[in-house]
């Protein structure tokens, strides 16, 4: 009993967890019988334990990213542009406008907004 609170032992078993349940911190708290405010103060004051978590979220990151890169592959178009979208923004694949100067950004800027009969707002 004594080892629901040795902090050393539900360290690893928060790590086991979070690795089966894909890096999501809710679900590997339940696996691992421990509420999500102890992993977050484990995580905040445990340097190591913090890495590995991070290192565990790269390793998500790299398998998510493969499954779309598979899709990708595959002629999704959604994946396709879905990538595009983030990775091609130079490209001009984006939704924003950006408003900049020579890649740095404005200050001060000033918007005005005509009227289809050329009244200013």
């Amino acid at each position: 009993m004594a080892k629901k609170y040795d902090p050393v032992y539900n360290k690893k078993k928060l790590l086991i967890a979070l690795k089966k349940k894909y890096g999501i911190v809710s679900q590997a708290c339940e696996a691992a019988g421990l509420v999500p405010s102890t992993f977050y103060t484990y995580y905040k004051t445990d340097p190591e334990f913090a890495k590995e978590v991070d290192e565990i979220q790269d390793i998500v990151l790299d398998f998510v990213e493969s499954k779309l890169f598979e899709k990708i592959e595959g002629g999704s178009e959604k994946s396709i542009l879905f990538y595009m979208r983030y990775k091609a923004k130079k490209r001009g694949y984006t939704d924003n406008i950006d408003i900049t100067s020579n890649g740095e950004k404005l200050n001060n800027v000033q918007i005005e907004i005509i009227k289809k009969n050329n009244e200013k707002e």
